[in-house]
């Protein structure tokens, strides 16, 4: 006896790709997608990048390997990052936000809306030497207004910029706790103590320095009068 193979119906790759049920699946996919990166957006084009890197080079500079420990330095980071950027994130949300729920603005144009003040902050910060080399190599023509840049070429430049400015923060913070470990050590060779860690010593006397001069005052102050 011969079994015909049972009939499988056919697929039209078309109409599936066109039914909105397949449609809405892909943007429900890409929404998801995209919302995984939110984080690293935000980490990217606000002044969270600058602040936690200046505390993680000042915990290394003290020399206390976990205190404070990164999950205090990145809530102290992220707070005082809402706290800078909180005019931006009202004026997107007036610009962009409130017009577009109320249904005065299309989706592209609130996106348009939302972007400008984020990319005024990040131009205020972003040196020109940085911007320029971004958009030397993006091939574009060059932007006749800093309002032109596209954001591709603006986040990269911002983050740069924003790299360096922590790092020379960050050596300026180096130089008073260095003075204190070559002191120390200076003292503990005259004394012929040469088995005994200049680190150790030096620790305690770096805390109540720090302490003395109220450095989280200063360095928060510091951080906070450094965005223009």
């Amino acid at each position: 006896m011969i079994f015909a193979a049972p009939l499988t119906p056919a697929i039209d790759l078309n109409s599936l790709l066109a039914s909105p049920q397949f449609s809405n699946s892909i943007q429900l996919l890409v929404s998801l997608s995209l919302i995984t990166l939110i984080p690293f957006f935000l980490m990217s084009v606000t002044s969270f990048l600058r602040i936690i890197i200046v505390f993680s080079l000042l915990r290394t500079a003290i020399g206390t390997q976990q205190v404070p420990p990164g999950s205090v330095l990145i809530g102290l980071a992220l707070f005082m990052t809402v706290f800078i950027m909180s005019p931006v994130w009202q004026e997107v949300n007036k610009n962009a936000v409130t017009p577009y729920n109320q249904g005065k603005m299309s989706q592209a144009r609130a996106f348009e809306a939302g972007l400008k003040p984020l990319s005024q902050f990040m131009l205020r910060q972003t040196r020109a030497k940085d911007l320029a080399l971004f958009v030397q190599f993006s091939k574009i023509a060059p932007p006749k207004t800093a309002a032109e840049v596209p954001a591709y070429v603006l986040i990269p430049a911002y983050m740069i910029s924003e790299l360096k400015t922590a790092f020379q923060i960050g050596f300026l913070l180096f130089v008073p706790f260095i003075i204190v470990d070559l002191v120390v050590a200076n003292i503990l060779l005259s004394l012929g103590m040469f088995m005994l860690s200049p680190v150790m010593i030096s620790l305690p006397f770096k805390i109540l320095l720090f302490v003395l001069v109220d450095g989280w005052n200063l360095i928060t102050r510091g951080l906070l009068m450094s965005f223009k």
